[in-house]
C-alpha cells in the first residue's frame, strides 16, 4: 500500500513536470494531478495489460515501441475521465507525455529506490 501511494505521487510529480513543459496539457494543480495519477494507476492496473495482451504482434512488430501508444491511450482515457481537471490537447501530444512520463518516472524511481 505504501509503494502504490509513493508511486502516486511520483506519477503526479511527473504529470506536473509535463504539464509545465507542455502547452497541450492543461492541469487544475497539485490535486488535479494527484488525481490524474491516481485514476491513471486504476487504468494502468486495469486496462493497460488488457490493451497489451490485444496488441502483442504489434508491440513485437514494433520492438516495444507500441508500448509508448498504449500508455499514451490510457493518458487520453484519463483525460476522457477527468474532464476539465486534466486536458490533453491531441493524442500526438499525450505519446509525448507518455514519453516524457515514463523517463521521469524511471529517473524518480530509480532516485527513491537508491535512498531506500
Amino acid at each position: 500500500m505504501k509503494s502504490w501511494l509513493l508511486h502516486i505521487v511520483v506519477n503526479a510529480i511527473a504529470i506536473i513536470a509535463v504539464g509545465a513543459l507542455f502547452e497541450g496539457i492543461m492541469i487544475s494543480g497539485v490535486g488535479g494531478a494527484l488525481l490524474a495519477a491516481f485514476i491513471l494507476s486504476i487504468l494502468n492496473a486495469i486496462v493497460r495489460p488488457i490493451l497489451v495482451v490485444l496488441t502483442l504482434p504489434i508491440t513485437i512488430l514494433s520492438l516495444g515501441l507500441f508500448l509508448f501508444v498504449i500508455n499514451a491511450i490510457t493518458l487520453g482515457l484519463t483525460d476522457l475521465l477527468l474532464g476539465s481537471t486534466f486536458e490533453m490537447s491531441s493524442f500526438g501530444m499525450a505519446i509525448v507525455a507518455a514519453i516524457i512520463i515514463s523517463i521521469i518516472n524511471l529517473v524518480l524511481n530509480s532516485l527513491i529506490k537508491d535512498l531506500k
